[in-house]
């Protein structure tokens, strides 16, 4: 059976504890964020801090690394860099 999951702009998107990854397997590259801080908004925890990397599925060392303020700005920056590095080989 096939497992479905959450998608955000067309890519899956997982989410354990403080770090999700973003992207598909089958691809070359996914994105790894890590939630480093968080902050109160009204009686919500939202992501502070987030450090992203592109880590190639194959194994190795990040192609990228950036630190951004948001988990908006973490996943601007991911999926700039999916379309980017996953498109290069096709």
């Amino acid at each position: 059976m096939s497992q479905k999951f959450f998608e955000y702009k067309g890519y899956p998107l997982v989410r354990k504890g403080n770090e999700l990854y973003f992207g598909s397997m089958g691809d070359e590259y996914v994105a790894w964020l890590q939630i480093l801080s968080t902050k109160k908004i009204g009686d919500t925890e939202v992501a502070d801090k987030v450090k992203v990397r592109l880590m190639p599925t194959a194994g190795g060392v990040p192609e990228k690394v950036s630190d951004k303020n948001g988990l908006y700005q973490a996943l601007d920056i991911a999926y700039i860099w999916l379309k980017r590095y996953n498109n290069k080989s096709a």
